[in-house]
């Protein structure tokens, strides 16, 4: 594929993604390891005031994650996500159905990478949607983009908390 051809593809797909990163003061391996460990999961998943049940959590290829957000007005937020690739410690890409009771349910792609940088790691969440319609379905409607941040920011203050923990463990 020329180069042009690559960014007109890119071009292409920019309307129906959503892409949020940051970058954490954390090792790649105890991000991942937050990040696949139903114990930690459920410290942080999710937006501000949201809480998460997980019902099954199997992080492989082929693996299926259910789980039930529950916001902060009591709606639960039932999904399923299934695993496409599970590459430790840098890369996790499933398929996601979900959304609220009663509505039309969403879809999407989701792509998780880790990169290390230095003693930090950036993670990079990608969501695909179908089409650009879906997207901003999801943006309006569950205000997605700020979920996404809201989530990141929720790592983080865990990330710290357990970097706090493991410091007065050691000392």
């Amino acid at each position: 594929m020329s180069d042009k051809n690559a960014s007109d593809a890119a071009a292409g797909k920019s309307d129906r993604e959503i892409v949020i990163s940051r970058v954490f003061d954390a090792p790649r391996d105890l991000v991942w390891k937050a990040w696949t460990d139903p114990k930690q999961v459920v410290q942080w998943w999710g937006p501000n005031g949201f809480s998460i049940t997980i019902h099954e959590m199997d992080v492989r290829p082929g693996g299926v994650w259910r789980h039930t957000m529950h916001g902060p007005d009591g709606t639960d937020y039932p999904s399923e996500a299934v695993f496409a690739e599970v590459v430790k410690p840098a890369r996790i890409i499933f398929s996601h159905r979900g959304g609220k009771a009663g509505t039309p349910a969403i879809e999407f792609q989701s792509t998780w990478t880790f990169d290390a940088e230095g003693d930090k790691t950036k993670v990079t969440i990608r969501m695909v949607f179908a089409t650009a319609a879906a997207r901003a379905y999801v943006v309006k409607e569950y205000h997605a983009i700020e979920g996404g941040q809201q989530t990141l920011g929720r790592l983080g203050k865990y990330l710290k908390e357990m970097a706090s923990q493991d410091a007065t463990a050691h000392s």
